[in-house]
């Protein structure tokens, strides 16, 4: 008994076009991709980052040289403070002043002495009471004249030492006030120019990235071009396949098989024998 088979086919031309995509696919596909022609790869520091890096030893406690000499002016500035701080501003040609100046005045009060004898003769007293009560006066007036003139010497004198020990604490104290600006500013600069460098390295380490990352992503695609070729062209030929409309059908009528045969002929031969059986049967 023959049996007929209905399939439902596509079109010719989708399935040449099928057979080739499956041989294209597999031959694409069967080498390994070698990855390593994209593998991801990171910029190297560049020459100003290192020099940044390099400058960071440096910049850490660059301001200890200035307080340790802040500290020196400190304690120089503690030495011209006191009652005993104006000697060491004493002129040392003090003496020789106030010697000189002194035998100056002695001259002329000697001269004052003079005068009163020479006056005391000139009007008759001379070795007189008068003559005596005058010049005793006088030499009490000179003595302290004298003094006077010797404690302002010392006073000026005083007053001008005092004064370059106060204008030395004040100088001593300005410098250890400038050394801890040092101390703060030195810092400060040394990170500026220690950031400038770093930001000018990262800048141009960002760039240097971005040309490795296109680099590496122009290998990546270059290297899935044809994988993605085929997708397109298997997602259109999927597309076909779905939808196309010139399917047609295709009956195939297979050769009986020996049993198929045999089974045939009984049948025609049991259809046979009944016919002659009814043919030779009397009639009533």
């Amino acid at each position: 008994m023959a049996v007929t088979q209905t399939q439902q086919l596509p079109a010719p031309f989708l399935q040449d076009v099928s057979k080739d995509y499956a041989t294209r696919l597999g031959a694409v596909t069967a080498p390994a991709l070698d990855t390593a022609q994209f593998a991801p790869t990171v910029a190297p520091q560049d020459p100003y980052q290192e020099t940044a890096y390099g400058r960071v030893p440096g910049g850490i406690g660059a301001y200890e040289p200035y307080i340790t000499q802040a500290g020196a002016y400190d304690t120089a500035a503690a030495g011209y403070s006191g009652p005993a701080a104006y000697q060491q501003f004493m002129s040392p040609y003090q003496q020789d002043v106030i010697d000189a100046t002194m035998t100056q005045y002695d001259k002329q009060a000697a001269q004052g002495i003079l005068g009163i004898g020479q006056m005391a003769a000139q009007t008759g007293n001379l070795g007189g009471g008068r003559e005596g009560v005058m010049r005793s006066e006088y030499q009490s007036q000179s003595d302290l004249n004298r003094a006077q003139l010797m404690a302002q010497l010392n006073q000026q004198m005083f007053g001008q030492a005092q004064a370059g020990a106060q204008t030395a604490f004040g100088q001593q104290q300005q410098l250890g006030q400038t050394q801890r600006g040092m101390a703060g500013l030195v810092p400060q600069l040394y990170g500026q120019d220690t950031a400038a460098y770093g930001a000018a390295g990262a800048q141009q380490q960002a760039q240097a990235q971005a040309e490795a990352d296109a680099t590496r992503e122009a290998a990546r695609m270059e290297a899935y071009e044809p994988y993605e070729r085929l997708g397109y062209l298997g997602t259109g030929i999927t597309g076909m396949l779905g939808g196309y409309p010139g399917q047609y059908q295709s009956q195939i009528t297979p050769n009986p098989t020996p049993l198929q045969s045999a089974l045939g002929i009984g049948t025609g031969l049991a259809g046979m024998y009944g016919a002659y059986q009814d043919f030779t049967r009397p009639k009533n």
